[in-house]
């Protein structure tokens, strides 16, 4: 068995893919890279080829008809051998030092009796069209440098959450899971990361900028016109998102796990009510009042807590002042946190 695998979805990748994979490959045979070639129509598959050709105890190739990022995910969790698995994007990389610290943990892990569920690391936005660098850690929520569980971790501010450049899990807890994300679908790293949770009982937080996710070219899905024209992928996200578990009964079995998924939910409606408030078309209004309903359908209690408690959750504001208020406070978030 290797350590861990590393998937790689890669469309059209040719013009960077060589960077994530040569960031990867020092973990050595440790490691294996597995580069599902989504359908490419570019030299993206013969470059797999390439790499599987010079390191083929590291890397295999998936060559497969075109069913988005979230099918090359899929993919790549079918044919894994590692114990854990994490996803790395064809455009994004990882840090060398902070790697080799990861890889020594990971190490650690596989000889224990039973191994830590779910690493947590730091990720590093890199912003190509201003050349700046924003860090996002979680040192003033989960204990660094102990196997805990959620009774340890704290509360999450209201804009953060676990992505899936910051987590890596053992493989058999994302197969547990069931995890079989939806073809043809942006955005389906939120339920890559959120389905699992209920499965996770040890966590490790590793204060190490890890991830290095390269963000500003115009063609990235959380590019805010993609996201736009893109809402109702987002919508059908959330919506598998918060009609995915009885919460009520995970809050009877762990009150923290629980205030942690609620806090996920807060986000993940969050996001399309802004969106489609920044459209301001009556066609996306009335989408997200239909987003709301559903979530009152499906559980009144939690409806009423995004709506009115969690602190996030601005972006519902009546009529066309309160939607100037959301779409300025977006800007303004925007601006300094440069999400997309």
């Amino acid at each position: 068995m290797k350590l861990i695998t590393f998937a790689v979805p890669c469309y059209n990748s040719a013009a960077y893919m060589r960077k994530c994979i040569e960031s990867i490959l020092p973990g050595g045979e440790d490691i294996e890279i597995i580069i599902v070639d989504d359908g490419s129509t570019d030299d993206t598959g013969r470059i797999a080829d390439e790499y599987q050709e010079m390191y083929p105890e590291i890397v295999r190739v998936v060559h497969q008809q075109n069913g988005g990022h979230g099918e090359g995910v899929n993919q790549g969790l079918r044919n894994a051998t590692g114990l854990y698995y994490k996803v790395v994007d064809s455009d994004d990389w990882l840090d060398a030092d902070a790697y080799c610290k990861a890889l020594k943990h990971l190490r650690t892990f596989s000889q224990m009796e039973h191994p830590v569920d779910m690493m947590v690391c730091n990720y590093v936005y890199e912003h190509v069209e201003d050349d700046t660098r924003h860090v996002v850690h979680y040192r003033r929520i989960i204990p660094r440098g102990q196997v805990c569980s959620w009774q340890d971790v704290g509360w999450f501010p209201p804009s953060q959450y676990l992505l899936m450049h910051s987590v890596i899990f053992r493989t058999q807890i994302l197969r547990d899971a069931h995890l079989e994300l939806p073809k043809h679908t942006f955005y389906v790293d939120n339920l890559f990361v959120f389905t699992p949770l209920p499965l996770v009982k040890s966590i490790y937080y590793l204060d190490v900028d890890l991830y290095r996710y390269f963000i500003g070219r115009s063609d990235q899905s959380v590019a805010e016109d993609n996201i736009i024209r893109r809402i109702d992928q987002q919508l059908l996200v959330t919506r598998k998102i918060i009609s995915m578990y009885d919460f009520s009964a995970i809050k009877e079995e762990n009150r923290r796990l629980y205030r942690y998924m609620v806090h996920y939910c807060s986000i993940m409606m969050t996001v399309p009510s802004m969106f489609l408030t920044l459209s301001g078309t009556e066609e996306h209004l009335q989408k997200r009042r239909e987003l709301w309903e559903y979530l009152y359908s499906l559980d009144a209690k939690l409806y009423r807590r995004l709506r009115y408690l969690t602190p996030n959750v601005a972006f519902v504001l009546p009529g066309k002042a309160g939607r100037a208020m959301d779409v300025a406070g977006y800007r303004i978030t925007r601006r300094f946190i440069k999400f997309n």
